[in-house]
């Protein structure tokens, strides 16, 4: 158990100290702090604009920051033997990808709260149609760039890594500042802060589930390939509902066996429309803390499902057999 935390803990380490974990980060919070601006142009349905827009930017990036860290922690190490040094001492490979699993998706994790904060901010900056709160908007993109000074100073004095402080600082300073607006700032009346809260708190789980089925898909592909797949997946479960329900799908339809192939379909794809709840928001109902309740438990077993598998299709893996 020791050696599975200090594997995630290195894991962890080593993602957020990879520049295009970073960059992701900076160019999602960026992207978000900039939506109400072209909320302007949609007349009253700005606060609308700005949630699900910064919803789809923190999934989206979140996962193709998922890919490429497990490529880079999982792919590369098999590849260049790294791995076989874990192997010789008594570290088993359950504990070793487990523990990689463990370490990417704390990394996301880490990621979905930085955007999130962002988008509570970003929500704040819309006003109304027709005006924007500059001095959040100002405040936002100062901590981004006081957080690439800090980083700046810190890899120049003590050598320190600079992905890693700007994300740290990110982690530390967006959060307070979301805290501080949803305190002393008045939300804007189209919004219900807890049911905006319920549902970025959804995002968390979305993409943990795409981090587990990233790293799973690594110990097989490269970094590109592992994109494509991913990114195929997450397609695939957005329209898991339309093309392969049990009763409604489109697949495979009007034939017996094309309703077991649907339910079988249905079972295993991701069904990222559990997660997404931008429609609930605009159409102003309450999401109920059961509903959060049962989507926890669905990741869960679909985490805990996923991780057996990427267990099992590690066992027989053959490490550095392309090394020279």
């Amino acid at each position: 158990m020791l050696n599975l935390f200090k594997i995630a803990g290195n894991t962890f380490k080593e993602s957020i100290r990879e520049p295009i974990f970073a960059l992701l980060l900076m160019c999602s919070v960026l992207l978000i702090a900039n939506f109400p601006f072209v909320a302007i142009f949609v007349f009253y349905d700005q606060v609308k604009l700005v949630v699900d827009s910064s919803m789809a930017t923190t999934m989206l990036f979140g996962l193709f920051a998922a890919v490429l860290c497990s490529s880079h922690t999982v792919s590369r190490e098999m590849r260049d033997g790294t791995v076989l040094l874990l192997f010789s001492k008594p570290v088993f490979r359950a504990t070793f990808i487990l523990g990689k699993i463990s370490g990417i998706m704390l990394s996301s994790m880490l990621f979905v709260l930085v955007c999130n904060a962002a988008s509570v901010v970003a929500t704040y900056i819309a006003i109304d149609p027709f005006r924007v709160d500059w001095v959040l908007y100002y405040v936002l993109l100062g901590l981004v760039v006081l957080g690439a000074g800090v980083g700046m100073v810190m890899n120049f004095a003590r050598g320190s890594s600079f992905p890693a402080i700007l994300t740290l600082f990110m982690t530390a300073a967006l959060p307070l500042m979301a805290i501080f607006v949803m305190i002393f700032k008045e939300i804007p009346p189209e919004v219900v802060l807890r049911d905006l809260l319920l549902a970025f708190c959804l995002l968390f789980f979305a993409v943990a589930a795409m981090a587990t089925l990233s790293v799973v898909f690594a110990t097989r592909l490269n970094m590109v390939s592992n994109l494509v797949v991913s990114t195929a997946l997450f397609v695939a479960g957005l329209m898991s509902s339309y093309l392969v329900h049990p009763v409604s799908g489109k697949l495979f339809a009007g034939s017996g066996v094309g309703t077991a192939l649907r339910t079988l379909l249905h079972a295993l794809l991701p069904n990222w429309q559990l997660f997404w709840l931008a429609d609930a928001l605009a159409t102003r109902k309450t999401i109920p803390l059961s509903y959060v309740g049962f989507a926890a438990l669905y990741v869960v077993l679909y985490i805990g499902l996923c991780s057996m598998w990427a267990v099992m299709v590690f066992q027989d893996k053959e490490i550095a057999k392309d090394s020279r």
